[in-house]
């Protein structure tokens, strides 16, 4: 990186920057990076577990089975 410093008109310092590192690989900076980028497959996200839903289930079934016996008796 390359700065320059200086003043300005009004006196105040300021600074400019010349020049700045490239750091990351831009995809459409060249053909075969672009084609490695768009043929890339993206890998599926894991599969989320059914556990919170089927003990969900399970509750309210047992409320409903304890709402259903209270109310007949």
């Amino acid at each position: 990186m390359v700065a320059g410093v200086g003043w300005s008109a009004d006196g105040l310092l300021f600074a400019m920057v010349l020049a700045m590192s490239d750091n990351s690989v831009d995809p459409s900076g060249n053909t075969e990076a672009f084609r490695a980028f768009t043929q890339d497959t993206p890998q599926e996200p894991a599969a989320a577990s059914k556990t919170p839903l089927i003990v969900t289930g399970v509750v309210v079934a047992v409320v409903l089975i304890a709402l259903i016996v209270w109310l007949v008796s």
